[in-house]
């Protein structure tokens, strides 16, 4: 008796010592659910915007990057709104506060230069603008004591320099001639006017790949093409999803962009005996297929998402 009453208080106190160590010690962080996984605990679907989300980046890795307006560098903006002159350009140059003010124009010849007799003879002017010309102009009118206060105007009277060629599924197709240093596509096509079966354009650029932008797209409206591109006007090559297994009318069918697995399965002619498992494979960036399992009536109940489909996806339906 005497020994519990010793033992007793020096339990309880370990025991209240233990409970403040395991309140105030920091709870480990939760473990994050394995990404890879492609399966949950009842045979559904793991995630299934997962599934959009591997898609979305293997699609991702293999098509060029579009351009949106928003992702423009200001080195971007800034070429659009400013031309230099180039070789074949001809300029219109006037002398204001000139007796003799009419227009004059000259051609930019091999060396980028004009040949001005007023100024003396050539003046370098390729790779400058107007403005910077027209400063060039009457400071070399000052330096040769022609004027003083020299009031020279330039302009483009023809672009000849910054060249482009399209080609393809367009209405006017052929060389163009940009107005600036860079261009949005959109206005390109203004101009060609692409066919009603035009539907993606290749942009070919010297040492870069090949560009392959969507008409539908209203992001690659934006992509900035430069002198010296190459532009295809091209129809989209038809593609194709597979569906086997437990439906009416298995096969290869025609791809639309936008369709669902349920969408699919529905133009399948639907299931058969009570088919509600799916196996839905998809090429990875390595090339091997990945395969997840979905649970039709989960989708039909509401409880995930119904997956949009990729060209050359494989479904199966399953007991």
């Amino acid at each position: 008796m005497k020994i519990f009453r010793i033992v007793a208080p020096l339990l309880l106190l370990v025991s209240l010592s233990i409970c403040v160590v395991a309140q105030t010690q920091k709870p480990s962080p939760a473990v994050k659910p394995d990404s890879g996984s492609r399966l949950s605990s009842n045979g559904g679907p793991a995630s299934d915007r997962g599934l959009q989300d591997r898609a979305d980046g293997a699609a991702a890795s293999e098509a060029p990057k579009l351009v949106d307006s928003s992702e423009l560098t200001s080195e971007d903006a800034q070429l659009t709104n400013i031309y230099r002159i180039g070789v074949g350009d001809v300029l219109d140059v006037r002398f204001l506060n000139f007796s003799q003010s009419k227009s004059t124009l000259y051609t930019v010849v091999d060396g980028g230069v004009i040949d001005l007799p007023v100024a003396g003879g050539p003046i370098k002017v390729e790779g400058l603008t107007t403005d910077e010309v027209q400063t060039q102009i009457a400071s070399e009118l000052r330096r040769r004591a022609v004027a003083e206060s020299a009031q020279v105007s330039v302009g483009v009277r023809q672009f000849g320099s910054h060249s482009i060629v399209v080609t393809g599924l367009a209405s006017s197709p052929g060389t163009k001639m940009l107005r600036r240093e860079a261009v949005p596509l959109y206005v390109i096509l203004a101009e060609v006017q692409p066919r009603l079966d035009a539907s993606r354009v290749v942009v070919m650029r010297a040492g870069a790949t090949a560009q392959i932008l969507e008409l539908s797209d209203s992001t690659a409206l934006n992509f900035i093409i430069r002198p010296g591109d190459v532009l295809n006007l091209t129809s989209k090559p038809q593609e194709f999803y597979y569906i086997a297994g437990r439906v009416n009318y298995p096969g290869q069918k025609s791809y639309q962009s936008g369709i669902t697995l349920l969408q699919a399965i529905l133009a399948a002619g639907g299931t058969r005996h009570n088919g509600d498992s799916v196996e839905l494979s998809r090429e990875g960036d390595n090339g091997l297929l990945k395969t997840t399992k979905i649970n039709l009536k989960e989708i039909k109940s509401g409880k995930v998402l119904d997956p949009k489909l990729f060209p050359g996806d494989r479904i199966e339906v399953l007991n």
